[in-house]
């Protein structure tokens, strides 16, 4: 698909289809720059950006912190995310960890994303199986990109499936405060986060 392509697609279908009750998120900022040449640098310094995952904790205003492991569940903030992944997230005023796996990484020349989705704790191999250490079931996606056209840079937070993970072997012990975040915590905090972000990724100050 093309950025051209991927634009529309963003700015309609995805709209158009979110409603009150949809169990799917949508954050987008944008920041067009003077010529094309300014807005290809700032391309490459949001591509920069949204790989270096740890940076995220640094933002201005409250955030979550974020940190990067490798596929053995070690921390590794030396390189970008690969396929195999995961991200440890602990919410603000909070010591609770969720977890997501990243599943897939695009970089095009005017395009980069990544999605994670929920996963298990990897440092804690005995866990019981198929418990997934996040307030969403595995379910769920977040796509996380940004993209050039032109002279303008778009940048997007978009969450699918977002249901809250309480039931059953998935919610392990923690069925309760899994609901709380999502439905409390979390959904008054998300479009402060994400906002937060997309406007980090493509150079705007509050």
């Amino acid at each position: 698909m093309g950025v051209t392509e991927l634009f529309d697609k963003i700015k309609k279908e995805f709209k158009a289809v979110l409603g009150e009750d949809s169990k799917d998120k949508f954050f987008q900022s944008e920041n067009t720059f003077p010529d094309e040449e300014s807005a290809i640098q700032a391309f490459a310094e949001a591509r920069e950006k949204l790989f270096n995952i740890e940076g995220w904790s640094d933002m201005t205003g409250i955030t979550s912190t974020f940190e990067l492991y490798n596929a053995q569940g070690q921390r590794d903030i030396s390189r970008k995310p690969t396929v195999g992944d995961f991200i440890k997230i602990i919410l603000p005023a909070s010591t609770i960890e969720n977890w997501v796996k990243v599943v897939d990484v695009t970089e095009e020349e005017n395009l980069a994303k990544f999605v994670v989705q929920p996963s298990q704790n990897p440092q804690k191999p005995a866990q019981p199986a198929g418990k997934t250490e996040h307030f969403f079931t595995e379910e769920a996606t977040s796509t996380f990109l940004v993209a050039r056209q032109g002279n303008t840079l778009l940048a997007c937070e978009i969450g699918q499936n977002e249901v809250a993970n309480n039931h059953g072997q998935e919610a392990g012990d923690r069925p309760l405060l899994n609901t709380v975040i999502s439905t409390g915590g979390w959904a008054g905090f998300q479009a402060i986060q994400w906002g937060n972000l997309t406007k980090y990724l493509v150079h705007l100050k509050d």
